[in-house]
């Protein structure tokens, strides 16, 4: 009796799927590994799509573009010059305060122990004479050193990035519209040749609109928050209205942060009492109605997208490139569905990245 030969039918459907799946995996890796390498390109390729519109308007007048690239940049650097020297004061106010800050959060933890759990065991923190005031600065003084260059390190780490996003910024605005009109023309198809073209204008769009629409609704809930502040008595309420402006660019992850932060700035400034919650809720509420009633009535449904995805976005890009990725999640989201609508394959994808 012959034997009954085995389908290999089964193992040849599942090897593509675990090489694509080893793929991604790899994919992943690389994105982590690449980070000093590939952040800088992202970002500069993301503000290129804010950007460049200013950029053709002057050449619409004008004006070259390697001109009209260097005065758009020159102006926005000049307002982030600007921002920086009204929060450098105050930022450097509560950076040398940081000692003092850390010991009085420790000790109202403290405070909020005892009132909780009365008749708990004090924790050896309480007993430690290593956290006492003196040892507290004794054990910052032998670290400092560590300390210090660490934060060199990172300074100049962080110089190197924004000069080199600066340089590839000015470089892609400047040669935008040859980038494209020689990447239309290499292709033959005339299809495939207006999807690409109508699906990098969209996102273009998309992006731009996105980011312009954001800055002036975060403008405005960082003034409202500094105002705010300002009339709770809060110190400083120009660095935390310019820090929630900033952070508010962070779906979800960014009003939480701020809140902490605030509440962290209210137990320091006011105490432990519920005077510390004023900062903290005159934030949140101001957020609800910037969340619930104008960025919706302002971005209205062509920047639509699912929750869950849009909070995907923010930890993936944030686990793998840190706050700049998590900045950066949302128009990336924003590029990757206006792919998704013109293949044919992922148009799936994109019914669940709109969502509802």
């Amino acid at each position: 009796m012959a034997p009954v030969p085995i389908d290999p039918s089964p193992r040849r459907s599942a090897s593509p799927w675990l090489g694509r799946g080893l793929l991604f995996i790899a994919a992943v890796f690389l994105l982590q590994q690449a980070r000093p390498l590939l952040l800088p390109v992202a970002i500069a390729i993301v503000f290129t799509f804010v950007l460049a519109a200013p950029v053709r308007a002057l050449r619409r007048a004008g004006i070259h573009e390697y001109a009209g690239a260097g005065i758009v940049i020159a102006a926005v650097l000049g307002v982030i010059v600007l921002l920086a020297m009204l929060i450098a004061a105050p930022a450097a106010a509560w950076w040398s305060r940081a000692p003092l800050i850390v010991h009085e959060l420790v000790e109202a933890l403290e405070r909020w122990r005892d009132a909780l759990f009365p008749y708990s065991t004090p924790a050896p923190l309480a007993r430690a004479p290593a956290l006492a005031p003196d040892g507290f600065g004794e054990r910052l003084a032998s670290e400092g050193w560590s300390f210090t260059r660490q934060a060199i390190g990172e300074t100049i780490s962080f110089a190197l990035s924004a000069s080199a996003t600066v340089i590839l910024l000015y470089f892609l605005l400047a040669s935008e519209h040859w980038l494209v009109t020689r990447t239309i023309a290499a292709i033959r198809r005339p299809r495939t040749r207006a999807l690409v073209l109508s699906g990098f204008r969209q996102a273009q769009r998309d992006i731009g609109l996105f980011i312009s629409t954001m800055s002036i609704v975060n403008l405005a809930l960082g003034i409202a928050t500094g105002l705010a502040l300002w009339l709770i008595g809060l110190p400083n309420p120009v660095l935390w209205g310019t820090t929630t402006a900033v952070l508010a660019f962070i779906p979800y992850l960014g009003p939480l942060l701020i809140a902490v932060l605030l509440l962290l700035a209210g137990s320091v400034t006011f105490g432990t009492g519920f005077a510390m919650l004023g900062p903290p809720a005159a934030f949140l509420v101001l957020h609800g109605i910037e969340a619930n009633f104008l960025s919706p009535m302002i971005m209205g449904h062509r920047l639509r997208l699912s929750p869950v995805f849009v909070f995907l976005s923010v930890m993936v890009w944030g686990w793998l490139w840190g706050l700049a990725g998590a900045f950066i999640a949302v128009p990336l989201l924003l590029a990757l569905r206006a792919v998704c609508k013109r293949v044919r394959r992922l148009r799936l994808v994109c019914v669940y990245l709109e969502g509802r």
